[in-house]
């Protein structure tokens, strides 16, 4: 079994992971030893920069016993031209998993195809997956769960949009996402959505996406790949920022996430990051905690 995309798994596989996470987590704090990938190895392999990804992917196989080797772009056989589907037949004789940070998603679907050990995503354009369960695994700790919730996404329809709007046909919560014209979530992720029967409006207007939500998240303006587009990006998007304003629009209790790394003053203030409606530094914990979780399932 791999990890591509949140519809990879089902609702109750979803809240297993959570339930699981918030039991490693509950462990690591009492310093309780748990090791069940004692002799397992998980291959990295990076295309793109990271901070969290990585320290969070192994210090999860560092805590359950197991061991990661880390690779980068230039550090491999791919950068030089080998074929995706080579590699991963290779690196499936040496590892038992391999997660990926990348750029394309048919880079990992291809990789997944002819790897005979799990395949686990860590972000490419089209998805990342494992935010968004640690984001679910934040609203589950401080909210008791989904059910009956309104999500407010502000900004850019990236990968983080497409994988919330996965997560929102699965699980069932209502999702608002308020982004620029032709800023929108990828069509084919939404029409498979809305064939499901999810609850998401795509708006242009950001009050009418965060009145009376729950939960306000959002992601940078311009994302990996896309530092040529920035400036222009910075001009479209002027307003779809959550702050002062936009949380006296969501509920009182509303809570902030963030994917992190953040331009504070651009999608998100200083004071909305900070204040006391902010779970994102919990949110960023919680990277580790939901990955040990997926790693467990998929390599144990």
């Amino acid at each position: 079994m791999d990890l591509l995309k949140i519809s990879d798994f089902s609702a109750s596989e979803i809240f297993e992971l959570i339930t699981s996470g918030i039991r490693t987590k509950d462990r690591l704090k009492r310093g309780i030893p748990y090791t069940p990938l004692e002799g397992k190895v998980l291959g990295l392999i990076f295309e793109k920069p990271s901070t969290r990804t990585r320290v969070s992917f192994e210090s999860a196989m560092y805590q359950l016993g197991g061991h990661t080797i880390f690779l980068s772009s230039t550090s491999t056989q791919i950068g030089r031209g080998e074929p995706i589907k080579d590699t991963a037949r290779v690196m499936s004789g040496y590892v038992d998993g391999v997660m990926i940070r990348t750029f394309g998603h048919e880079i990992i679907e291809e990789f997944a195809e002819y790897s005979s050990v799990p395949v686990i995503n860590g972000l490419t354009d089209m998805h990342h997956p494992c935010q968004v369960l640690a984001d679910v695994m934040t609203i589950t700790e401080r909210k008791g769960g989904l059910e009956g919730l309104k999500v407010a996404w502000i900004g850019d329809g990236n990968n983080m949009a497409n994988s919330w709007i996965e997560a929102a046909a699965i699980l069932g919560f209502e999702l608002s996402v308020a982004c620029p014209d032709k800023y929108c979530p990828d069509e084919d992720v939404l029409a498979w959505a809305m064939e499901k029967g999810a609850n998401v409006k795509i708006c242009v207007s950001v009050a009418e996406a965060v009145k009376g939500a729950d939960v306000l998240n959002t992601d940078v303006w311009a994302s990996m790949g896309q530092e040529e587009e920035r400036a222009e990006r910075i001009k479209v998007f002027a307003g779809y920022q959550i702050n002062a304003d936009t949380l006296k629009l969501a509920k009182k209790d509303a809570m902030v996430l963030h994917c992190l790394p953040a331009h504070r003053g651009e999608e998100i203030t200083d004071e909305a990051i900070e204040g006391p409606h902010s779970a994102v530094w919990q949110q960023a914990e919680n990277r580790l905690h939901v990955q040990k979780a997926v790693l467990e399932r998929l390599l144990k």
